[in-house]
């Protein structure tokens, strides 16, 4: 077991550069984990999804490595287990999923009302996404 010593508290990592993509190298350091680390969280972590490309090579975004980092503050700083930190995550994006659902609402209204079709027909393709991204 680590002493509690031993880690770094979230708010002092390294600045994220700023780059397009990373390696799961440069992430490890960055979110101050292992690799193997960073492998197991996409395994029970299923916002944190790095693109694959050559030979499944993983690299991540400035956003994957915030929810890294997120997820570490969760188990690390605030102690959450693997089921807790999950569950803290999928509420705080169903959160923002329901606000992002009731601004699109607020808009096809809008639109509705001043007959613009292209609009109406382009948020309700959004709510089919934002339906599919729900379940």
């Amino acid at each position: 077991m680590r002493n509690k010593r031993e880690i770094k508290s979230t708010i002092d990592l390294p600045p994220i550069p700023e780059k397009v993509y990373f390696t799961i190298g440069e992430v490890s350091e960055l979110c101050e984990v292992k690799p193997h680390v960073l492998r197991y969280w996409e395994q029970e972590f299923a916002v944190l999804r790095p693109s694959k490309r050559r030979g499944s090579r993983r690299y991540y975004q400035a956003k994957d490595i915030n929810i890294a980092r997120r997820i570490r503050e969760l188990l690390y700083d605030r102690g959450f287990t693997i089921n807790g930190a999950r569950l803290e995550i999928t509420r705080k994006v169903s959160k923002a999923a329901n606000v992002v659902v009731e601004k699109v609402a607020e808009i096809k209204k809008e639109a509705e009302s001043s007959a613009d079709k292209f609009v109406v027909n382009l948020i309700s393709d959004l709510e089919g996404l934002l339906n599919k991204l729900k379940s």
